[in-house]
């Protein structure tokens, strides 16, 4: 029976093997795993565990799957046993094809040709070409074991010397690259290899397949890494750099830490952390939380202790807000300033890192402090500001009892944040009523400070600049909204910010406010992007805040495009919903409630950000 690839392990992570086992064997949790007597041979003292994707029994040595457990529970066969499994799952096993026979095979074949380069990259690290890259990986104190156990390796300082060595085991230039080893050159060119002069990482999947391959620059060449293409067997929204040995680490009881990247992981695991995964060049994802929350319910997310960890934390709570449960949350863990995992492991120790993850925080006590980061709230409209955004974060989870929870645990903490009235220098105002009056003193006359009469022209500019600020905030709603941003009428100022940030991210590979400042200032733009985040001449809506939340943001960019051209709105509007129902994808989801959201609060009349007056 040929699968089509992939499908054999989607079908495999969405069957949660314990409720499939548990149908004929009574199990009992035990620490991270089930257990119970086995089904496949008499005994009174259990030996069977089930864990998060395989069963193994200790008395008589069965072990496998879900579809091998109905198998051989059922004597079933194997096409039977996966329709009943999909079936459960609400999936539809394709039908067998010669056309998915030969995708299958190929899929194997890439297999083996990955396994081929890195052999070769492990070969040529020993030799003298390698003695750098070999130079490199010892003075990050790495042993020799563990060198070998990651099977790092090295390019090759040469283009083509892979291709002429693998030619000897029959490894054609197609093949490397449907492997994404190779690359098409442009204008009709030969292909090249994707990866030279760079110390090698390979990445496995969950089973240690090999499925791609990650390269360090030695120097200051850019990029400093770099991560093989998605191929059929390569998804890095899919795929955590060390998960086949995670796996392993958190059965015996490690903890699940996820870090920022290859060197981090592998400094750790030496470190004895031998949990400890890391996304590959892009931020986490929901599928990666899923198949963290496979290893571990509560896994702990490590950042720097800087201002671009702080927005990486925001991320990565605002991804997790609507999957937690009572049986699923996150931990939250902030690095030394100036220090990441592999730094700190070299410097102090394996006692540095288990500070760091003993001072991990859940997620419902770090995110208001997450949330309140560079918040002033000493007035009544910006804590009413604040409260709503609280409330709102609540709200996103979608398992309303523990919503609930979270929702009364902010408020608390919000309550409880209240400034309090001083008195004045000598205590003269003791005794006496609210705001400091006196009984029978005449209450002080309120009064307005001036305010410039709002134009239509200073409205718009007004809204502009929002429309910019956020973008400078939040660089990564760009590839959402750079049509709608290219098509309003920006000041002159604006403008020259507009076109930069459109020309920087059709080309960034991560689209990051640091990144964007930097570029930014190189071009002698600085000023001007000062003045679009400065306060005056008003302070900016909270949605264009660097601490403001992605979902918050994304709605208020809409919001002030609406003010400029409602029109436009109405029709982004009517798109999103016609891409949501072809495509019920969560971005999607996400990019129709923000638009709906801008739209709603038009209709309602809600207030434009303090430029109406």
């Amino acid at each position: 029976m040929a699968l089509p690839p992939g499908f054999l392990d989607e079908l495999r992570a969405r069957t949660p093997i314990s409720a499939v086992i548990g149908r004929r064997v009574r199990l009992a949790k035990s620490g991270r795993q089930w257990k119970g007597c086995c089904p496949f041979h008499g005994e009174k003292t259990p030996s069977f565990y089930v864990y998060d994707d395989h069963f193994h029994c200790f008395g008589c040595g069965v072990h496998g799957d879900a579809v091998s457990f109905v198998m051989q529970s059922q004597g079933a066969s194997f096409p039977e046993a996966v329709q009943q499994l999909a079936a459960e799952a609400g999936m539809e096993v394709p039908k067998a094809s010669p056309q998915a026979a030969a995708a299958e095979q190929r899929r194997l074949d890439l297999h083996g040709v990955l396994e081929a380069a890195g052999a070769a990259y492990r070969r040529r690290l020993y030799l003298p070409e390698g003695a750098r890259g070999l130079a490199y990986l010892r003075g990050r104190g790495l042993s020799e074991e563990t060198i070998a156990g990651f099977g790092l390796g090295w390019a090759g300082e040469g283009r083509g010397a892979l291709l002429a060595a693998l030619s000897r085991e029959d490894v054609t230039a197609e093949m490397l690259l449907e492997a994404g080893l190779l690359r098409q050159g442009d204008d009709g060119r030969p292909a090249y290899e994707l990866f030279f002069n760079r110390v090698m990482f390979p990445i496995r999947d969950r089973q240690a397949r090999l499925i791609s391959f990650g390269g360090r620059i030695l120097g200051d060449g850019q990029p400093k890494y770099v991560n093989g293409p998605e191929t059929d067997l390569f998804s890095k929204r899919r795929t955590l750099f060390a998960l086949e040995r995670a796996r392993e680490g958190a059965r015996a009881g490690g903890t699940v830490a996820v870090v920022e990247g290859y060197m981090d992981v592998i400094a750790l695991h030496q470190a004895g952390f031998t949990a400890a995964v890391a996304p590959l060049g892009t931020a986490l994802t929901e599928e990666h939380l899923e198949v963290l929350w496979r290893l571990s319910p509560v896994p702990v997310l490590c950042f720097d202790g800087d201002a671009a960890g702080a927005r990486a934390a925001v991320r990565s709570v605002e991804l997790a807000l609507p999957h937690l449960t009572p049986e699923r949350g996150l931990k939250l863990a902030t690095l030394p300033a100036g220090e990441d995992p592999d730094s700190l492991v070299r410097q102090r120790g394996a006692a540095g890192f288990q500070g760091v993850l003993d001072g991990a925080r859940p997620l419902g006590e770090a995110l208001f402090d997450l949330m309140h980061e560079g918040v002033v709230d000493t007035n009544p409209e910006s804590r009413a500001s604040f409260r709503g955004r609280l409330v709102a974060a609540a709200g996103r989870i979608a398992d309303k009892a523990l919503g609930a929870e979270y929702r009364s645990m902010l408020l608390d903490r919000f309550y409880a944040s209240r400034p309090r009235s001083r008195p004045a220098a000598g205590g003269r105002d003791a005794g006496r009523g609210f705001g400091g009056r006196g009984a029978g003193e005449p209450a002080a006359k309120p009064f307005r400070l001036a305010r410039p009469t709002p134009t239509p022209a200073l409205a718009a500019a007004e809204r502009g600049r929002h429309l910019v600020a956020i973008l400078l905030h939040h660089p990564n709603l760009l590839h959402d909204v750079e049509e709608a941003f290219g098509a309003v009428a920006l000041p002159e100022a604006l403008d020259r910010l507009r076109s930069a940030i459109l020309q920087w991210g059709s080309a960034a590979e991560v689209l990051d406010t640091g990144a964007l400042m930097t570029h930014l200032h190189a071009i002698g733009l600085a000023a001007e992007a000062a003045q679009a985040l400065s306060a005056v001449p008003a302070p900016l809506a909270g949605c264009a805040a660097l601490d403001a939340m992605p979902a918050e943001a994304e709605a208020g960019w809409w919001h002030f495009f609406g003010l400029m051209n409602p029109v436009r709105l109405e029709a982004e509007v009517a798109a999103a919903m016609a891409d949501f129902a072809r495509n019920a994808d969560t971005a999607q989801e996400r990019r129709l409630i923000a638009l709906c959201a801008a739209r709603n609060a038009l209709r309602q009349g809600d207030m434009d950000g303090g430029t109406e007056g």
